[in-house]
């Protein structure tokens, strides 16, 4: 599920690298008899899904799985004068005794069935050695300070590295593996102090949204005593004298599971070193609307706070200026209405830079001077082109701008006035993404694909010079793999594209094992990215499709409102003519295809498993939004009724009711076989969607396995220690492999 836009490409499963300061976007996000009663029994047979005579349910390879029946409770809701029930409620309190031991029965029940099957040692074998490599993360700079994230391979969190210069000897800065002993405190931001002095960093713990602040002298490597809690969806900004920094949070909550908790009234305040929490100044909140969060940066000539105002994590965003020289004096609401999307890039005296898809679905760059700010003086500075505009960056006196071409990326760069200035040599189908700074004429380029791990390359902007900064040094052969883009018909006539990867030489018999993976939501586009879970699939011979569905990012507005609240379905069709154009050009087969997404992608893996059983193997939806009745009453979720619609308008209900995984269950359907995952205390997608689902799904008793592995002291993903998703994985791909027959050697 995603977030405030800050954070999106998080969620899609890249790896995350911090945005500059100098670009604001809202593109930001055991007591078990009590409980279980009676239990399903699914027999041994040969072939998945398949019934014997005497009508028992079967499983593959003569495995025997006991399902434990879940408790149920008389509990409806009414919705438009249509009464659902709710039998599962209960499990929405996931610390409660009853909840902690259905957890326990299930984990026990799936790591029995997972223990049983062939592949998960090969499988964990090979993911430690492909994650086994050195891992790094484009530079933030200050002066001649460079900070950068790394990894050893095998690390639980990567490390914070700095060096004075380009040349400069690399020292430890931070270690996040020292703030717990299980590997579960991640970072999750980090800013640098306007002189490089000082670092404030966040973390976050048993992968929370909740976020704690911290200051870092730089030059002892010891913390300050300033401590900031209950930040969520925020980066932290510093004042230009480095006095203190900007950030947002709600009000700590109580009375209720802090991790079930609504989120509303945001409010953006000021901390300044060497005070208490407690003193810091609130900056601005508006009480009358409980639903705004906020987003902020410093401008570039200091003179403002620049403010992006989100609400949901709908493509549309406020835009105001606070002015720094006088405390008192009121914001400046630049962009009232929410109309359009503006992200803040910089600015050249009153001259300030947004990109925005205002008048422009695939979105431009507009110079808004605030001398004079209506819209009749917007000046367009890189107009809308046929590739989608992801991204500016200003590095000195240029852009650098990078664009989606059939959801690949393409990087050019423009002067300050507009003119195009070049376009970088990029090696082919890939994902490219920028670090920059006003104030050096240097910009790094994070580039990958999905068979080649992110490498860092210096781009001199002046000279148009490229360079390694950092390259990982490989332990697979890149070449033995091939991408193909093909692109395929959906049901209503529309043109999609996908990405398949797999050994060069693959044959087209319909044989191959192959893991189809989407998301389709909130403007996110999926583009080729590096995973080293990915490549021991395709290292053991399996085939790995990457769908670029309708509700992503991929083309623009228009694209991503296609697949969004009443047009929602047009995702999961497009999921569905995937598999039928893979399986009509002979890559595989139904009995050797599997589904999987996460968080909005889980949602798509169970819909379109239930809608088209006779497509899959094996479905495993990965935290997901899966009672799509119930989002809007968790933590963040009544942001997503921008994508998804709400219950409480009818044709939306009508239209949200007929693919909510949890609500189309049918007895007597040979679903695919299902591993559900999710973790614990996920304060982002609720894990009571999962375990709802399972308890649900086990209930229509399926011939192939309905089973749910969650992990403790995890959430939705972000910041999992290595240990951990090595594991998961494992377990995953060893399921997939398991109910589409790819053998292991």
């Amino acid at each position: 599920m995603t977030l405030p836009r800050a954070n999106r490409r998080a969620d899609a499963g890249i790896a995350m690298i911090p945005t500059s300061r100098r670009r604001l976007t809202t593109r930001p996000i055991t007591r078990l008899a009590a409980f279980l009663t009676t239990s399903v029994l699914i027999a041994a047979c040969a072939q998945p899904g398949t019934r014997p005579a005497d009508g028992t349910a079967t499983t593959p390879a003569n495995l025997t799985v006991t399902y434990p029946e879940t408790a149920t409770v008389d509990h409806h809701d009414t919705y438009h004068g249509e009464r659902i029930a709710d039998p599962y409620r209960w499990l929405e309190d996931i610390d409660s005794e009853q909840t902690l031991a259905w957890i326990q029965a299930q984990n026990e029940l799936t790591f029995d069935y997972l223990d049983r099957i062939d592949g998960r040692d090969a499988f964990s074998e090979r993911l430690t050695r492909l994650w086994n490599y050195e891992r790094f993360g484009a530079p933030l700079r200050r002066g001649e300070l460079y900070v950068y994230s790394y990894n050893d391979g095998l690390m639980n969190q990567s490390q914070l590295l700095m060096q004075r210069g380009l040349d400069g000897e690399p020292e430890l800065l931070l270690d996040p593996n020292t703030l717990s002993d299980d590997g579960t405190v991640a970072l999750t931001g980090l800013a640098l102090s306007p002189d490089g002095s000082l670092l404030a960093y966040g973390t976050a713990s048993g992968g929370s949204d909740w976020q704690q602040w911290q200051v870092r002298d730089i030059a002892s490597g010891q913390d300050l005593p300033d401590q900031v809690q209950w930040v969520k969806f925020s980066g932290a900004t510093w004042a230009a004298d480095g006095s203190g920094f900007w950030y947002a949070r709600y009000d700590e909550p109580t009375g209720e599971n802090a991790l079930k908790a609504v989120n509303q009234f945001q409010k953006l305040y000021f901390h300044r070193l060497g005070t208490d929490q407690s003193a810091d100044e609130l900056v601005y909140e508006r009480s009358d609307e409980p639903d705004w969060g906020f987003m902020q940066t410093r401008s570039d000539d200091d003179r403002h706070l620049v403010i992006a105002v989100w609400r949901s994590t709908e493509n549309r965003n406020l835009v105001f200026l606070k002015p720094l020289a006088d405390a008192k004096a009121p914001v400046i609401e630049l962009i009232d209405q929410f109309d359009y999307e503006y992200s803040y890039v910089g600015n050249q005296g009153s001259r300030y830079f947004f990109l925005t898809d205002d008048q422009a679905p695939r979105r431009r760059l507009i110079a808004i001077d605030l001398d004079r700010p209506g819209r009749e003086h917007w000046q367009e500075l890189i107009p809308q082109s046929e590739a989608t505009l992801e991204t500016v960056v200003r590095t000195g006196d240029r852009f650098v701008a990078s664009y989606l071409h059939d959801a690949s990326s393409d990087v050019r760069l423009f002067e300050l006035d507009g003119r195009p200035a070049g376009q970088l040599d990029l090696p082919g189908l890939g994902t490219a993404i920028i670090r920059g700074e006003r104030d050096y004429d240097e910009a790094f380029i994070v580039w990958t694909s999905f068979n080649q791990p992110a490498r860092i390359d210096r781009l001199d902007t002046t000279s148009q010079v490229m360079t390694t900064f950092r390259a990982p040094q490989l332990n697979f052969d890149p070449q033995a793999y091939q991408t193909r883009q093909l692109f395929f018909t959906s049901r209503d006539g529309t043109r999609v594209p996908m990405f398949v990867t797999a050994r060069s030489d693959t044959a087209l018999d319909g044989s191959n094992p192959t893991l189809l993976y989407g998301y389709g939501g909130f403007n996110i586009p999926l583009t080729p990215s590096y995973s080293p879970a990915n490549m021991a699939w395709l290292e053991a011979g399996g085939v790995y499709v990457q769908v670029n569905l309708r509700g992503g990012g991929e083309y623009g507005r228009d694209w991503h409102q296609a697949g969004t609240r009443l047009d929602k379905q047009n995702g999961f069709d497009d999921m569905a003519a995937a598999a039928e154009h893979l399986i009509a050009s002979g890559w595989t087969a139904p009995q050797h295809l599997a589904i999987h997404g996460g968080s909005n992608g889980g949602l798509l893996a169970a819909a379109v498993a239930m809608q088209r059983p006779d497509l899959f193997a094996a479905s495993v939806p990965a935290v997901g939004v899966l009672d799509m009745l119930r989002f809007r009453e968790f933590t963040i979720g009544r942001a997503w009724e921008s994508d998804y619609g709400s219950v409480l308008d009818e044709a939306e209900y009508r239209a949200i009711r007929a693919y909510s995984p949890l609500h189309n269950l049918q007895a007597g359907v040979d679903y695919p076989a299902f591993l559900i995952t999710t973790g614990d205390h996920d304060d982002r997608v609720f894990p009571a969607h999962s375990f709802k689902f399972a308890a649900a799904l086990q209930a229509v008793q399926p011939p192939r396995p309905a089973l749910i592995r969650i992990d403790v002291r995890a959430g939705h993903g972000a910041g999992k220690p290595v240990d951990k998703q090595i594991a998961e994985r494992a377990d995953v791909f060893a399921f997939i492999a398991h109910h589409t027959g790819l053998a292991l050697d």
